[in-house]
């Protein structure tokens, strides 16, 4: 029998899935009740109003979109599909995706577009987006707005759709617009290690293609660098297996179009909406990374200090396996730890 192109299975399966195209709500009350309610004055008074954001839209579609790029994945050979060249990447489109611009994050109230004055960004990839997001946006102090998209990839503003089809180059990412005087990189970053299992090939759990695979990506030489010392030493505590993580500088990727592009609104904070399915796949491995000052270039200490103390990780911190989706939607009280 003739191999099957992945072009050809992706469209019969899509052409098949009408079951999963209308939204719909999960009422389930035993997957309902692991979902944490929301106390956010914000939460409460859009969970009221309805908008033009589409924002409080969760639909069975995501899950299908998954569930199909994962069978792709393995119908193209998994581990030896890799990543998709360039020049064999779907074409995309100029237009930017709807209903993002003038969005608010769904938790923070915070317009997720927006950088402040003084503000800088983080972009990380550890599998499916839903989950890495709110791990971060639960940090207790200077997250400005967390938000989901497709980056480090080659076709200009892709769909769900075409980035679940591993033929865009992109992986699910989370982009994180922080406060450096409230809260340090390196606390964002050692959110994201210990938040997945880096040792997984293209994939997290069950999860698999190269729009799953772990990627930690730079602005500036700082972060390059403490990225890379970092996975050093987060290799070491692992027990040398080997860190699979792409790490790459937002600008390579300029000549592609763009680095990074916004996933569809309802994807934005899809863990805290009414309705969302307790979806993870990161696979925490309930290691810490090493000490700050054990692997941290000389240079970069004072400036990039850890402003999250060891009482945090000990009573927050990832554990072994994903529990971020049975966790509260509000930001961490500083006083609790």
């Amino acid at each position: 029998m003739a191999p099957i192109s992945r072009t050809l299975v992706f469209g019969l399966i899509i052409s098949k899935a009408s079951a999963f195209q209308s939204p719909a709500t999960f009422n389930n009350p035993s997957t309902r009740a692991l979902v944490a309610p929301s106390s956010s004055a914000y939460l409460t008074s859009t969970k009221k109003s309805t908008n033009n954001n589409n924002n409080n839209n969760p639909t069975r579609q995501p899950m299908a979109r998954r569930m199909i790029g994962s069978i792709l994945d393995l119908l193209g050979g998994g581990k030896s599909q890799g990543m998709i060249s360039p020049d064999k990447a779907l074409p995309g489109r100029s237009t930017k995706m709807a209903n993002i611009s003038g969005l608010r994050h769904y938790v923070l109230g915070t317009k997720i577009e927006e950088v402040p004055e003084g503000y800088e960004e983080a972009v990380f990839a550890n599998g499916c987006f839903w989950g890495s997001e709110k791990s971060i946006w639960r940090l207790p102090k200077g997250i400005h707005s967390t938000a989901v998209g497709y980056c480090a990839g080659y076709t200009p503003n892709p769909t769900y759709n075409e980035a679940c089809s591993s033929m865009t180059g992109h992986t699910e990412g989370f982009r994180v617009v922080y406060n450096p005087a409230e809260i340090s990189y390196v606390d964002i970053l050692r959110m994201f290690w210990e938040n997945h299992d880096p040792t997984q090939y293209m994939g997290q759990g069950n999860d698999r293609g190269s729009q799953y695979r772990s990627g930690a990506y730079y602005f500036n030489d700082d972060q390059k660098r403490l990225i890379e010392a970092s996975k050093e030493a987060y290799e070491k505590a692992l027990g040398g297996r080997e860190i699979m993580t792409e790490v790459a500088g937002a600008a390579d990727y300029e000549k592609y179009g763009g680095f990074w592009y916004f996933a569809e609104a309802y994807h934005q904070q899809y863990l805290s909406k009414p309705g969302a399915r307790p979806y993870c796949s990161a696979q925490p491995q309930g290691v810490s990374l090493p000490s700050f000052e054990s692997w941290a270039p000389k240079d970069l200490q004072e400036k990039y200090k850890p402003t999250l103390p060891e009482s945090f990780w000990a009573k927050h911190g990832p554990v072994r396996g994903c529990s971020v989706v049975q966790l509260s939607n509000e930001p961490i009280p500083e006083s609790s730890y």
